[in-house]
């Protein structure tokens, strides 16, 4: 099918790079590997950080609802809706109303409602995210979590589920060459769930600053120089600064690694977690959020109690301590990686979900 992709909150190719702008170019390459052909069909970005702000980005959109309309009076119409991760911050304010003028399906992807925000100003601009989910011919969810929250509210909306994947290609190209006392994270330094993150894991290496570990940190961002502080504790020489690298770079320097730390407050899932696994990492992380969808317990990597500073300390302790199960958990995570989420196996899960929704949907 012809597949108009619309990412409200931030476009595939938006500059600064984030979990979700990797999310949606993969699922860009993998639609377009099911055989499909995707266009980006805007780069209005939807987002506001108040409700107040909100109704200024509402007064803003109906010349891009022209131009749309323009282009498609001279062009070939889509022939699916494909919107991902509208949310109570990035409605899809365009998606539904196109689909419903051309009678084409339209799918959502890591959809979201909260009802707590309504309560909280959003209503009206959660609203449109809700009549999205209603009218999808199929809302696709990434973790269970999200799944059942979109039952709980939407007890009538079609659910299927495709399971957080990367491009493992970069990964399976290198041999991992471990240090098992190298601790790694990548993650963006932003106020918010990062920056709890960050504290949690300054302090948490405290704990264990006895053990002869090294960091690296791998990322930049606008609170660097707080971050850098949480840090300045420790002896020179123990945490070393990559600042912000590409996919080749990161790919390298994880499988040099011998452990991926990262608390993931509030992570939705965590796609580094994914790229640290496939380069032979095991992790340790909270069991939190959307971070049990892309780390198996136990068996890739271990995962302790919210806001338990202690256990996430001693989780990394056993691995430094025990080189064996180290390894362990590392070979058992690339083959998780490679074999179960890979790009290609969710390209015939995303093509078998839209034959089967919003394919019937296209066929009438």
């Amino acid at each position: 099918m012809r597949i108009a992709f619309y990412a409200p909150m931030k476009s595939p190719n938006h500059p600064v790079p984030s979990g979700d702008r990797l999310m949606a170019r993969l699922l860009i390459r993998a639609l377009e590997m099911a055989g499909h052909t995707v266009e980006v069909v805007s780069e209005f970005r939807i987002h506001a950080g108040t409700p107040e702000a909100a109704a200024g980005v509402l007064a803003k959109t109906e010349e891009e609802f022209e131009r749309l309309r323009r282009k498609w009076r001279n062009e070939t119409r889509p022939e699916l809706w494909f919107s991902y991760h509208p949310y109570y911050k990035s409605p899809d304010l365009f998606g539904p109303a196109f689909a419903e003028q051309f009678a084409i399906p339209y799918v959502t992807a890591e959809a979201s409602y909260s009802r707590k925000r309504d309560g909280m100003g959003w209503a009206f601009f959660q609203k449109p995210v809700g009549d999205a989910i209603r009218q999808a011919a199929v809302n696709i969810a990434f973790t269970e979590r999200d799944r059942k929250g979109l039952e709980e509210v939407f007890p009538e909306a079609r659910i299927a589920e495709v399971r957080p994947f990367i491009d493992a290609a970069l990964f399976e190209a290198i041999t991992p060459a471990p240090d098992p006392l190298r601790l790694m994270t990548v993650a963006m330094m932003r106020a918010g769930d990062k920056m709890e993150s960050y504290k949690l894991l300054a302090t948490a290496l405290h704990v264990i600053e006895d053990r002869p570990w090294t960091l690296e940190i791998i990322g930049d961002g606008p609170l660097r120089t707080e971050v850098e502080a949480l840090f300045a504790g420790f002896a020179p020489g123990r945490i070393d600064w990559l600042g912000q690298r590409g996919p080749e770079e990161i790919a390298l320097l994880l499988s040099k690694g011998g452990i991926y730390v990262w608390p993931g407050c509030g992570e939705a899932y965590g796609l580094a977690y994914l790229e640290a696994q496939a380069a032979g990492l095991p992790v340790v992380a909270q069991r939190t959020a959307g971070v049990p969808a892309v780390v198996e317990a136990d068996m890739t990597g271990f995962l302790t109690p919210d806001g338990d500073v202690e256990a996430f300390a001693q989780a990394i302790a056993g691995l430094l301590d025990d080189r064996a199960r180290r390894d362990a958990l590392a070979a058992a995570a690339r083959r998780f990686v490679i074999d179960k989420r890979s790009l290609a196996g969710a390209a015939r899960e995303l093509d078998m979900i839209l034959r089967n929704h919003a394919g019937a949907a296209h066929d009438r």
